[in-house]
């Protein structure tokens, strides 16, 4: 049995990995676009704190949630497409979101369960990129 073709075939947990982390983004992605639109039915959800940071957070904050959010989208993307460069683009996106938490908890509006799951996700699919470029599944 050749095991170097077998390695580079992605089974179904790849795929169901992929899709999951692919509908996760999305749904990062929407709230993004939602939330930069100043949509009122979702800013009505948001504690007055919050809303008060979003409206006036520095930009090196805006930075970091913009490859927060884009680099795990990009990533999850590319890890689809069976792309190497999905471990970059997801190390991109973890960078981000610490920056994006450390802006948060600076301002005094960090709410702990949020960024550990967050931060946990996009962890969890860098190493599983990793992982899957390592066997071959990643070209």
């Amino acid at each position: 049995m050749n095991t170097k073709a077998s390695a580079a075939t992605p089974g179904w947990q790849y795929w169901t990995v992929a899709t999951l982390g692919f509908l996760w983004n999305c749904f990062g992605a929407y709230l993004y676009i939602l939330t930069k639109q100043g949509d009122a039915a979702l800013m009505a959800t948001v504690p007055p704190a919050m809303r008060d940071y979003i409206a006036t957070m520095p930009i090196w904050a805006h930075i970091g949630w913009s490859l927060g959010i884009w680099g795990s989208f990009l990533g999850s993307v590319l890890l689809l497409l069976r792309s190497r460069w999905a471990v970059q683009a997801f190390l991109v996106s973890l960078l981000g979101a610490v920056l994006s938490f450390a802006a948060q908890a600076r301002a005094g509006v960090l709410e702990p369960a949020q960024p550990v799951m967050i931060l946990a996700v996009i962890a969890l699919l860098l190493w599983y990129s990793r992982r899957a470029e390592r066997s071959g599944i990643l070209r």
